[in-house]
């Protein structure tokens, strides 16, 4: 710190008589003097208001959990409050601990930041909802879903929930309409499950089942990937990020055989790679007597990777119908 202060002087004098040659050519001492009370003055100032610690990376420690992470993240927005991501990013913390009360706030806080972004929206009355010991979405929650849906309308998540709390409030017809647009945004194992809350809502309702579909034919592999991430990294990826989960050749190309892309949220992520998820017809997981499987957050949400991002170390698995793996995204990728 003492170096820092000492070279920032330095540097703030030579400034300072470069500035100020005019005078001191013809008027040598008031000039100096000028200038010399001007450096000192800057640097008395600075050692009150400023914070040169900062620059030095000893003072720049990765927090080594949860906890650790969630102080830093809150000395961050003492000092700079008008950061929407890390109040958002401070509420899932909150939440990994089982801290709703301090979740909730942190995404009040959020919220009148960015009253109109729709996964913040999503997330505040999610948390809303699991304050109460029923889960109920309240009158606030709903009209968070809303607002949600009312800036983006194909915004998965807030259509979930905005559907949950229709049912919640009896209105089976609402729900129905809220739900089935759905169907034509998620995959066809997501749609699998969707269909039968769907047919529940539309029974109460009074109307009929949704039409029959081709069954889809089963994969003859399926892989279950629980990807978790290092407390350490939670609280730095933006707003915004995907994860890719990959599944490549043991020897051979680099290129994927399958990938399943997500958005950033709460970990653990599951996800089941299949046939379905393969991106060549001519190289299917399937084709496969082994896999090796990573993971990755991608800020600017391409499938390449880029330094910055942050991954997993690669796992090996043996291809087959019912597979399970679980993926640490702990390493920056560089």
């Amino acid at each position: 710190m003492t170096v820092f202060v000492i070279a920032g002087m330095a540097m703030a004098l030579a400034v300072m008589l470069w500035v100020l040659r005019p005078l001191w050519r013809s008027r040598p001492l008031p000039g100096i003097a000028l200038a010399v009370l001007l450096v000192t003055s800057a640097g008395l100032i600075y050692s009150v208001v400023g914070t040169p610690r900062a620059l030095d990376p000893l003072q720049r420690t990765a927090p080594e959990t949860l906890a650790d992470a969630v102080g830093q993240l809150e000395a961050e927005l003492a000092r700079d409050p008008n950061q929407v991501e890390g109040w958002r990013l401070l509420a899932r913390a909150h939440l990994a601990q089982d801290d709703i009360e301090q979740s909730m706030q942190a995404y009040d806080r959020a919220l009148k930041l960015a009253p109109d972004d729709p996964d913040i929206l999503a997330e505040a009355a999610e948390v809303r909802a699991r304050s109460h010991a029923d889960r109920r979405f309240d009158a606030t929650s709903v009209g968070m879903l809303e607002h949600a849906l009312a800036q983006q309308p194909d915004h998965q998540r807030a259509r979930w929930f905005l559907g949950i709390a229709q049912r919640q409030a009896g209105d089976a017809a609402a729900a129905v309409a809220t739900w089935e647009p759905l169907l034509d945004q998620v995959d066809a194992a997501t749609a699998a499950s969707l269909r039968p809350q769907i047919d529940a809502a539309r029974l109460d309702a009074g109307m009929e089942p949704l039409p029959e579909v081709a069954p889809v034919a089963a994969s003859p592999v399926n892989i279950t990937v629980s990807v978790s991430l290092d407390p350490r990294l939670a609280m730095q990826y933006p707003q915004g990020a995907s994860v890719f989960v990959i599944a490549r050749q043991t020897n051979g190309s680099p290129v994927p055989v399958a990938v399943k892309k997500l958005q950033a949220g709460a970990f653990p992520l599951t996800v089941t790679l299949t046939d379905s998820d393969s991106l060549m017809p001519t190289m299917k997981l399937s084709e496969l007597e082994q896999v090796r499987l990573s993971a990755r957050i991608s800020a600017s949400g391409e499938a390449s990777a880029r330094p910055g991002d942050f991954e997993s170390a690669p796992v090996e698995v043996e291809a087959g119908p019912e597979v399970a793996a679980a993926l640490l995204i702990d390493q920056v990728v560089k």
